[in-house]
């Protein structure tokens, strides 16, 4: 087992899974500029060096999130009005940058191979919001909510939300939450489809979780690396140009010792000896 401690979350790796627990609860873990640092850097060191076959983000405390800590990106008052002319421009032009590192920092998790599973309790606000859309799979307490906070305070929300939850749920719906900013209760998330499975507590959730990874972790990573390339390709192209993808795909990947060994692993009632993932020669930015 491996162990490091960032500012705004603890990794741990074992048994092929990566674990990536929030662990500021007294800050209801919002997320602060060395989050959006930290975390692509971590999800891609753990993919582009084949340290895990599944990631798991959770959080400690009652909040999965409160999102993005706004106080931290505010611009500082000036004095004179040319000052403040000038820090709006500055502000401005800087804006654009800032949300495409927020936004990048997401776009790590469904860029990186193997997937990645959310498990929520409590609130999951704002860029918490942004966070899980970027998952492959979302789990939830039966205490947790969602909202689309970013309306209430005046903004539009911008790190991923949008083009993302339109195609996890029904775009009216997503509408509602996004004009009315009010918040999605679990049962709700699980019959949009936006959760797989609602949990009681938090420890149960976390333990399913992992059962759930750890499932996956057994299976041979290259092929669900393939699954998760084609259903993310699938979601912005036609049927025809994804089965065209897929039988591409499987001609210059496919591999026939694979398939033997994980049919003979199930006749023989052990687990499989797989294939690591190679490490990546260099770390691309999307999928």
């Amino acid at each position: 087992m491996s162990q490091q401690h960032f500012e705004t979350f603890d990794l741990t790796i074992e048994n092929d899974i990566a674990h990536i627990c929030l662990n500021r609860p007294e800050k209801r873990n919002s997320m602060i500029p060395s989050f959006w640092e930290d975390l692509p850097t971590t999800v891609r060191d753990i993919d582009d060096n084949a340290k895990a076959r599944v990631i798991v983000i959770s959080s400690s405390g009652p909040v999965f999130t409160a999102g993005m800590d706004l106080n931290a990106f505010t611009p500082k008052d000036h004095s004179s009005a040319d000052e403040a002319k000038r820090e709006r421009i500055r502000h401005g032009a800087a804006f654009y940058d800032t949300a495409r590192k927020t936004q990048e920092a997401f776009n790590a998790l469904e860029a990186c191979r193997v997937p990645v599973l959310a498990a929520i309790q409590g609130g999951c606000v704002g860029g918490g919001l942004d966070m899980v859309t970027a998952c492959d799979m979302r789990y939830c307490t039966q205490d947790a909510f969602f909202t689309i906070f970013e309306v209430n305070i005046g903004m539009t929300a911008d790190v991923g939300t949008f083009p993302r939850l339109v195609q996890q749920m029904p775009e009216g719906l997503v509408r509602e939450l996004a004009y009315t900013g009010r918040r999605m209760a679990a049962d709700e998330a699980l019959s949009t489809g936006l959760v797989n499975r609602v949990f009681a507590r938090h420890e149960e959730l976390l333990a399913g979780v992992m059962a759930i990874a750890g499932e996956i972790a057994t299976k041979a990573p290259l092929a669900v690396y393939g699954c998760k390339r084609v259903i993310n390709y699938s979601k912005d192209h036609s049927t025809a140009d994804t089965l065209d993808y897929i039988a591409i795909w499987n001609a210059s990947f496919l591999q026939s010792q694979e398939m033997q060994e994980a049919m003979m692993a199930n006749a023989e009632k052990r687990p499989a000896d797989f294939v690591a993932l190679p490490t990546r020669q260099e770390s691309f930015g999307s999928n």
